[in-house]
């Protein structure tokens, strides 16, 4: 039964809500970070100021712009612009925007790109930040609200620049970051030393890198990855100062990553390359070969792989399918076009010319199904021999990591192959590696199978 209101009690609780929203029991102080609005409670805010001169601190984090004297008090002074892994761009006339901020005891410098005003809001209309900030940012955010046209993110700068009470505790016996502070490095007499010193940092130190990897590049450290992630952080840590062993920005992350990938990402694989695949690829009981691709692009390296398999399996009924959630890609791959003399030998066999150029025959074709699919939704697929996922189980979260080679080892056969990307691993009594350097494969053996 529908309750039907009188004008009257309508109007009353029209009233009511928007005396809600216009009592102010919470005041911020807002600004500007790379073209966002952002927000402050001015109960933290001692003042604002403009500064062009700090001293530098050695050994301090990247995030710490140095230390500046305000009226006698030596204060440490924080690009929050660097600190979110934001693009920063010092100001041509060398005075940076401050925020003074009184934190309990303490009291910091915070540079932004603009200060705003002061605004009134009402705290029951402030929401909880949504999980799309990411984790790395969320766990500053006290919230979001909407004022006037203007949506703001409420940052808690108590837990920004306060140390957790456990790390308070620990002896500084080791290195130790934490924002505001400088870190310590054991002094070495050799560069061996120095960079099993280096090798040897802190968790807290390795968490910031892993963070940012992901919130910069998607890319998830695991343990998929760790022996590579860890042995990179070596040879990152021995070209750079110790104030700059975290990111300033996306391109300083993709610097970090450069080393990851595997050869021939996203092109047709070479000859050499293709001859190291095909020699790992074993012998089939069977000749039906069933082949699942992840994130197979434009389709080069997926060419590449059908035409690698026709030679090792020449009597066999390959099926590839290749899946991606670019859509375009998958489009257009199975009707491109290529000038033959640029094509690598092992593929030239199999390639008819056509109107505008060369196109591979119908065998190949035929082989192979692209599909526009998100590899971390039900997979229809039949039991198989081969999964190529180079390069793709990194830049998934660390439960879509798991699912999906859970999903791997479920549609894959007994003593079926897995070719992963040169710097992936896995490891355990399943998984036994059979590639060399710089392919990474590896011979699945289901439970209770037993090895021959």
């Amino acid at each position: 039964m529908a309750v039907i209101k009188d004008l009257a009690t309508v109007n009353a609780e029209l009233q009511q809500q928007k005396e809600r929203v216009d009592t102010v029991d919470f005041k911020m102080v807002t600004f500007s970070l790379a073209g966002k609005d952002y927000g402050v409670d001015i109960m933290n805010v001692k003042e604002i100021a403009k500064a062009d001169k700090f001293t530098y601190v050695p050994n301090a984090v990247s995030f710490v712009r140095g230390v500046y004297n305000l009226r006698g008090d030596i204060i440490p002074i924080i690009d929050l612009r660097v600190f979110f892994h934001m693009k920063s761009e010092r100001r041509v006339d060398g005075q940076e925007n401050m925020l003074i901020l009184h934190l309990d005891d303490r009291v910091y410098g915070a540079i932004v790109d603009k200060i705003d005003k002061v605004v009134g809001i009402n705290s029951e209309t402030i929401q909880p930040p949504h999980p799309m900030f990411g984790e790395v940012n969320i766990k500053f955010i006290t919230g979001v609200v909407e004022k006037q046209g203007y949506l703001y993110v409420i940052l808690d700068v108590m837990r920004m620049f306060s140390q957790k009470e456990e790390e308070k505790q620990k002896p500084r016996t080791a290195i130790q970051e934490v924002p505001g502070d400088s870190y310590y490095v054991p002094p070495a007499s050799t560069p061996e030393q120095s960079r099993e010193g280096l090798a040897a940092i802190s968790d807290t130190t390795l968490g910031f890198i892993k963070e940012s990897l992901a919130a910069l590049k998607q890319f998830y450290v695991s343990p998929i990855n760790d022996e590579w992630f860890r042995k990179q952080f070596v040879e990152w840590s021995s070209t750079r100062t110790d104030a700059d062993l975290q990111f300033k920005n996306d391109s300083e992350a993709e610097e970090y990553l450069a080393d990851f990938y595997s050869p021939y990402t996203g092109e047709f694989w070479s000859d050499a390359y293709a001859a190291q695949v095909k020699e790992i690829l074993p012998d089939m009981n069977s000749s039906n070969i069933q082949v699942w691709e992840l994130g197979c692009g434009k389709g080069y390296e997926t060419f590449s792989f059908a035409c690698i398999l026709r030679l090792r399996y020449p009597n066999g009924h390959i099926k590839i399918w290749a899946n991606d959630n670019d859509i375009m890609a998958i489009a257009d791959a199975p009707n491109m076009t290529f000038d033959l003399d640029k094509m690598p030998e092992y593929c030239r066999s199999f390639m008819v010319k056509g109107r505008n150029g060369y196109t591979f025959n119908q065998v190949i074709k035929d082989s192979i199904v692209f599909e526009y699919h998100d590899v971390l939704n039900n997979n229809s697929l039949p039991d198989l021999n081969i999964i190529l996922a180079r390069d793709i189980f990194s830049f998934f979260s660390l439960d879509s990591q798991e699912r999906l080679l859970a999903d791997c080892s479920e549609k894959l056969k007994d003593k079926g192959i897995i070719i992963l990307g040169k710097n992936e691993l896995l490891s355990g009594d399943t998984w036994t590696s059979m590639g060399r350097d710089p392919i990474s494969a590896f011979l699945y053996i289901k439970a209770n199978s037993g090895k021959e």
